[in-house]
């Protein structure tokens, strides 16, 4: 919840030369709130940066105040959608069954479903970390087209609490995450206080196909260097 248009006008004013010149096989996605949709579809256009929504019902419409529908975000040129992250889960009480029909809903109107998958401290701590996202993967993909689709493994005891999950770990749970979706060729991306200090490092691990960004995003100089990772060159 970071963002009006007008603040959002200001950030893609910055943020669209610092990634003029990326690399052809680098896909950047950008999920404002839904009010910015439209603002950022057009001050990105031709940049070749798509637009995700931040969630997606599973129904077209209905009595569902406050919201949003996948007819709604093709509407202005979306792409993906943001299904399960850990905010909505955990305040909200989203269950692993609600996350599977909104990714459903997603495919069903042609969006690729971001879907969120990850372990609490307590979880952790608890020697419970595979189970509860296998589990999560389990229950969240049944019936999802795996080439059409991306999981982002996001430790909740990672995001915003100055722990770190190593890369190492990361790119562990990673590969377990390819092994339970049953396909080689999904995306798997890793989340946790991506920031760019830490990009190239986890950006090097082999099962690590991109990162979700949460607070390193609000800065477009910062968002920008995170998109320009570079991974280090073996010797």
């Amino acid at each position: 919840m970071h963002m009006t248009c007008a603040e959002t006008r200001e950030f893609a004013a910055v943020f669209r030369p610092l990634i003029a010149d990326l690399p052809s096989n680098r896909q950047v996605v950008l999920a404002p709130p839904f009010t910015s949709i439209p603002t950022l579809c057009r001050h990105l256009e031709g940049a070749g940066v798509a637009i995700a929504g931040q969630n997606v019902h599973w129904e077209e419409s209905g009595a569902y105040t406050g919201m949003i529908s996948g007819p709604m975000l093709i509407e202005h040129g979306v792409t993906h959608a943001i299904v399960g992250h850990s905010e909505p889960r955990k305040y909200y009480s989203e269950t692993d069954e609600q996350i599977n029909l909104r990714a459903r809903s997603a495919q069903d109107h042609g969006l690729i479903p971001i879907l969120c998958v990850g372990e609490s401290l307590d979880q952790r701590e608890a020697r419970e970390t595979e189970r509860v996202i296998h589990r999560q993967v389990e229950q969240g993909l049944e019936g999802i087209d795996p080439l059409r689709l991306i999981v982002a493994y996001e430790p909740i005891w990672a995001i915003g609490t100055g722990k770190s999950c190593a890369a190492e770990e990361a790119n562990r749970i990673c590969s377990l995450i390819r092994g339970w979706v049953g396909s080689p060729d999904v995306v798997v991306q890793y989340g946790g206080s991506v920031n760019p200090g830490t990009i190239d490092e986890l950006m090097a691990q082999n099962d690590i196909d991109g990162v979700l960004v949460g607070g390193a995003s609000l800065d477009p100089v910062s968002f920008a260097r995170i998109a320009n990772y570079q991974v280090p060159v073996a010797a």
